[in-house]
């Protein structure tokens, strides 16, 4: 059964869930609002989607795992942004808080983006008014990271501790947007844990070996640390366990078409497995600590 909040976000696999083990996909929405009002070509914009992440992931329910998704874009309000990470800048009006612009705001890709990529041109012909961002806000944002804590407190709650996946893609070269060099290529894979600071090193690593030994490459870290979902909820010392994995998108589809590609079933496949897998390493880690 999906739990369903209409343009805002879907819940699959509560009712069925066995362990602590969240997966969410912040970033594979695709239902544009009309209240958008953007001046970007279309084809550009979808460029920010993590397209069919969510569905990659689908196969973790038969883990006994529940899998959040957001369905607005996050080029319209970022999920995996702190609320408060806004370039002043980039809007009019008095926002109704403090506003705490990090480099991604800088960028253009903060809570609301006013870039669009990969070349970084401008999102609007307009400035955003402080209204419509907090509307965003509002109606979008808060309720995706709300049902996400909601989630994981849940778990916690019922058996002591909760692991926690963020789910994501990446372009296969760094555009302009990046914090890296354009054109820098990226591995298959990059796994974020903030250095280390977001949920137990086993974890990390179970996923890396788990991926190497399938032949990817895999950054731990670099470029990708992990972003607000992940710094907000992983707090290893009380049993809450936050974790990034960016998949390269070149391994499932095509980027400019969107298109799933030749390897779509294999890495789908991948990720089902790797699900089982985690969900292995969820059990040994809550029988480990019946058993202390």
């Amino acid at each position: 059964m999906t739990e369903t909040v209409p343009g805002v976000l879907s819940v699959s696999g509560e009712s069925q869930q066995r362990l602590p083990l969240i997966f969410d996909s912040p970033h594979s929405g695709t239902q544009y609002p009309p209240e958008f009002n953007h001046a970007a070509d279309p084809a550009l914009l979808r460029q920010a989607e993590d397209t069919h992440v969510a569905d990659l992931w689908a196969g973790a329910m038969a883990h006994g795992a529940v899998l959040l998704e957001a369905h607005f874009p996050r080029s319209f309000v970022d999920a995996n942004r702190a609320p408060d990470d806004i370039d002043p800048d980039a809007i009019t009006g008095s926002y109704p808080a403090p506003l705490n612009p990090s480099v991604k705001s800088r960028l253009g890709i903060g809570l609301c983006w006013t870039r669009v990529p990969p070349a970084g041109g401008a999102m609007y012909d307009r400035p955003l008014t402080a209204e419509e961002v907090a509307d965003r806000v509002t109606r979008y944002h808060r309720p995706y990271q709300a049902r996400l804590r909601g989630l994981l407190d849940d778990a916690h709650a019922r058996w002591g501790a909760v692991w926690h996946i963020n789910c994501h893609s990446m372009q296969q070269f760094a555009s302009a947007m990046s914090t890296q060099d354009r054109g820098t290529e990226r591995p298959d894979f990059v796994l974020g844990d903030r250095d280390g600071t977001a949920c137990e090193t086993g974890l990390t690593e179970a996923v890396r070996l788990f991926l190497v030994a399938r032949g990817y490459t895999v950054a731990v870290n670099d470029p990708y640390k992990g972003m607000e979902l992940i710094r907000a909820n992983g707090a290893p010392a009380q049993g809450r366990h936050s974790m990034q994995i960016e998949v390269n998108r070149k391994l499932y589809m095509n980027e400019i078409t969107r298109e799933p590609n030749a390897g779509y079933p294999t890495l789908k496949a991948c990720f089902t497995a790797l699900a089982a897998h985690l969900a292995d390493h969820v059990e040994t880690r809550l029988k480990r600590t019946a058993a202390e």
